[in-house]
């Protein structure tokens, strides 16, 4: 079909071919969100953000264990996340990491980055204890806000601006599409799998242990038998000894 132009007509979708074209397209693809990726100045641990607060409230869904959360405190500010090494606790980030997270979450808050010094708040992303995850989410949060289930997990710090350490991070910011919850639940799985490994080995070792002990007592008791033996001996030898003190009787009354 032509235009009357002379020019050959556009095609379009219909309102229903478009509509069944989205559905389609978007059974088949995985929605991702823009994160910003850091390296520590020490280059040993990682740092992520996301683009706004829509990405924020995905990573406070679909963070690992090891994370730990910073932002500006009684400012809005981005949500920066340190990745721990596993087993890590708070108190086991390097005072420079600290420096690091603290300054680039004051960098990226559009009021904290206007003052001279703010306090930064921090905490696990997952609790120290029987909580699943200290940030806490309720349906009456707007996007990006949050509270904590055991506030006493929270720490605060100072920190001044240091564009030069917020420098030093920006050349190693790469930007990705991850997919947070598949590489959440990879993340949780490899864990099971070393608790389960971590199980067999304790189990392993435990039943080497008994095996031990049980050798230990089969030969503690087998030189409680043998000392019996010996001990019934005695007399016989003692007897030898009787006897001949007979004999040199003897040969003495002769």
């Amino acid at each position: 079909r032509r235009s009357t132009g002379g020019h050959p007509a556009t095609t379009s979708l219909s309102a229903i071919d478009a509509y069944h074209y989205s559905c389609r397209n978007s059974s088949l693809q995985t929605p991702t969100k823009m994160v910003y990726y850091f390296k520590t100045r020490c280059g040993q641990y990682t740092i992520y953000m996301g683009k706004d607060k829509y990405e924020n409230e995905d990573l406070i869904k679909y963070g690992h264990p090891e994370d730990c959360w910073f932002h500006v405190d009684d400012l809005s500010s981005a949500h920066v996340y340190l990745r721990l090494k596993s087993g890590q606790t708070l108190d086991d980030i390097p005072e420079d990491c600290l420096t690091d997270c603290c300054s680039l979450v004051k960098a990226n808050s559009i009021q904290g980055c206007k003052k001279s010094e703010v306090y930064i708040v921090y905490t696990r992303w997952k609790s120290e204890r029987d909580v699943p995850k200290n940030l806490k989410k309720t349906a009456s949060m707007v996007d990006g806000q949050v509270g904590f289930h055991r506030p006493e997990n929270v720490r605060r710090c100072k920190i001044a601006k240091n564009n030069t350490i917020v420098r030093q991070l920006e050349k190693t910011k790469v930007e990705l599409h991850p997919d947070l919850a598949q590489e959440q639940q990879a993340r949780l799985k490899e864990i099971q799998r070393q608790k389960k490994a971590q199980h067999i080995l304790e189990q392993k070792k435990k039943k080497m242990e008994e095996l031990e002990r049980k050798r230990e007592m089969e030969a503690r008791s087998y030189d409680r038998i043998v000392g019996g033996e010996t001990s019934a001996s005695d007399p016989d030898m003692n007897g030898t000894a009787d006897a001949t003190a007979a004999e040199d009787y003897e040969d003495d009354f002769m």
